[in-house]
């Protein structure tokens, strides 16, 4: 059983060679180690010469990965030659490389005593011995909370701002003399009938021309007088019910 001083690592061995990557708690950015060759391996090649250079120099991960040339592309080329079954000597060498590895990484880890993880030199606070996440760098936790404190600003303003006023609800007022859609104004687009509401006599309310009793008072408004006759005395031409003046010779009506 390899014993490792934190449990966040990975072996990345091969029948090839040893080598292993171990991960910061709190990023998860990973130290990967030297690569180290297996003796076993190079006497059952027949001393097979696996490159030169072969052994990497620990390099960080995860967005954080010093330039390895061509020596990083060589030994993952060895690392992906797997092989299930291992040797008892392939085994004795795996322990050994695992150990000489952990002394190699460790000084790359601290472990917090507030929260017994190990992180990296970027997730650890040296003025105050605590990883970042127990200890937060002073600026860089003021800054994070000035740019939260910023956007739930710009989230309250923008629920109470006010971007649109147009009306949500709209009907369409059907004129009564020609059956078709009269628009908003006072007449008929089509037509030209009045689209102005009946008033009762009795109360003065408005309601609507097809509205047989009013709706206010209850006035039978059948009663009403019809309105004038649109036909002009003088010319004789016939214009909507309700028009106040000729359309054809501008003579006032009723």
């Amino acid at each position: 059983m390899l014993q490792a001083f934190t449990r966040n690592y990975q072996d990345n061995s091969t029948d090839a060679g040893h080598q292993f990557t171990f991960f910061c708690d709190n990023c998860n950015d990973g130290f990967k180690s030297s690569f180290i060759e297996s003796d076993t391996y190079k006497k059952r090649k027949g001393g097979r010469i696996l490159g030169q250079g072969i052994g990497l120099a620990g390099s960080l991960l995860g967005g954080k990965a010093r330039e390895l040339g061509y020596a990083a592309e060589r030994g993952s080329n060895i690392l992906s030659e797997r092989f299930d079954d291992k040797s008892p000597e392939w085994q004795k060498e795996h322990e050994q490389a695992f150990m000489r590895t952990q002394n190699e990484v460790r000084q790359h880890f601290h472990r917090c005593p507030g929260c017994n993880n190990y992180v990296c030199d970027q997730c650890w606070n040296e003025d105050e011995g605590l990883c970042v996440s127990c200890a937060p760098r002073q600026e860089i936790y003021v800054a994070k909370v000035k740019a939260q404190a910023m956007k739930r600003n710009i989230d309250a303003a923008g629920e109470t701002a006010t971007v649109w006023q147009g009306g949500i609800e709209s009907k369409t007022t059907i004129c009564l003399a020609c059956g078709k859609p009269a628009g908003t104004g006072k007449f008929c687009n089509n037509c030209g009938a009045s689209m102005e509401l009946k008033e009762c006599p009795k109360c003065g309310a408005k309601n609507a021309q097809t509205v047989r009793f009013c709706n206010n008072c209850g006035e039978n408004l059948q009663a009403v007088a019809a309105p004038p006759s649109g036909k002009c005395p003088s010319c004789g031409q016939d214009n909507p019910p309700g028009t106040k003046f000729c359309g054809g010779c501008g003579n006032k009506l009723g």
